[in-house]
């Protein structure tokens, strides 16, 4: 476990270095996470070596959205005054993620079906 570890926080560090010397243009644990994921598709790290802190940390995720809790509970007075703003932003995004990924499915299913014909 303690390899993958090293694994996981090397690749986090990493993300943060780039994502502060691109002066925070995207999150550095994003950029890390993209990092590993390029990293495991081209077998620099396999599998196997992150499998247990990987377990890990999703057994436990409950505990990483605490903060983000406390944050909701900080902000009370901006919510309460913005509150229209911020549901509508929420159906909004909501319903374009449900069409995006209703017509992705189907033309994915489209070139399914004509795959199958061939």
């Amino acid at each position: 476990m303690l390899p993958g570890i090293f694994i996981v926080l090397f690749f986090f560090v990493l993300g943060e270095l780039t994502g502060w010397l691109l002066n925070g243009f995207i999150p550095g644990s994003v950029i890390g996470m993209m990092l590993l994921f390029a990293a495991l598709c081209l077998k620099i790290v396999k599998p196997q070596q992150i499998k247990p802190i990987a377990r890990f940390l999703c057994d436990n995720m409950a505990l990483f959205f605490v903060p983000a809790g406390v944050g909701i509970v900080n902000a009370l007075d901006i919510l309460s005054r913005y509150w229209q703003a911020i549901l509508l932003a929420c159906a909004v995004s909501t319903v374009i993620v449900i069409v995006v990924v209703a017509s992705i499915q189907e033309w994915f299913e489209k070139h399914r079906k004509g795959a199958e014909d061939r």
